[in-house]
């Protein structure tokens, strides 16, 4: 019958319409800003830094500022120099770590390239500013985060995170145990010094006799 089709799909229009009145999985809208839709765990938005300690946060950044998410970064966003110590030494950890969100693409390649699981993807989607040059420039300071708060976010995946980094740390501190043993065992121990010979004591002379022989007498 001619127009059957077109019956067919508003009968699914008019079904979808009255069930979005009373169908609590229909209700594709909510109250926004008042109400907020739970986030999927792997909704991601812009990067983030990842400290362990909530009393030292900059100093226990996971980033060692090898700068390998800088050079891997398709739009060039990320920006990182290596603090160093009055002589020069590095120091293993971010001076300055920028990221220009105003040109990250959110690809989370910069993830996927971290050797130490340092840098996370964000699920912060509230961050308009009326300055689009400096207030989206975030440094180092606005990119650390807990780990508290990663497990917030990603629980699934910050879980496998730790028990990989638990899994690392086991392993580098057996092989330096293995190597302190070894080294030990290849010093050799000093030989116990050999006693010199004693010297011989010389005996006194031997105290001559009490009953002495007597004179033998006088031949004629």
């Amino acid at each position: 019958m001619l127009g059957t089709g077109l019956i067919k799909g508003l009968g699914v229009t008019a079904k979808n319409f009255v069930g979005s009145f009373h169908d609590p999985t229909r209700l594709v809208t909510v109250e926004y800003p008042e109400q907020k839709t739970k986030l999927p765990e792997n909704y991601r938005n812009f990067p983030f830094l990842v400290f362990d300690e909530e009393q030292d946060p900059l100093g226990t950044l996971r980033c060692v500022a090898c700068r390998i998410c800088e050079a891997e970064c398709p739009p060039q966003c990320i920006y990182i120099v290596m603090e160093r110590d009055d002589k020069g030494k590095a120091m293993k950890r971010p001076k300055v770590f920028d990221i220009d969100i105003s040109v990250c693409m959110s690809c989370q390649i910069c993830v996927e390239v971290c050797p130490f699981d340092a840098i996370k993807m964000d699920q912060q989607y509230e961050i308009a500013e009326a300055d689009r040059f400096q207030a989206l420039l975030l440094n180092r300071e606005a990119l650390a985060k807990s780990n508290q708060y990663y497990h917030q976010i990603h629980p699934t995946e910050a879980a496998g995170v730790d028990a990989l980094l638990a899994e690392q740390k086991a392993k580098q501190a057996a092989s330096r145990a293995a190597a302190a043993a070894a080294k030990s065992a290849a010093v050799p121990k000093p030989a116990a010094a050999a006693t010199p010979p004693s010297a011989p004591v010389a005996q006194p002379p031997a105290a001559p006799s009490a009953e002495a022989p007597k004179n033998p007498p006088a031949t004629a």
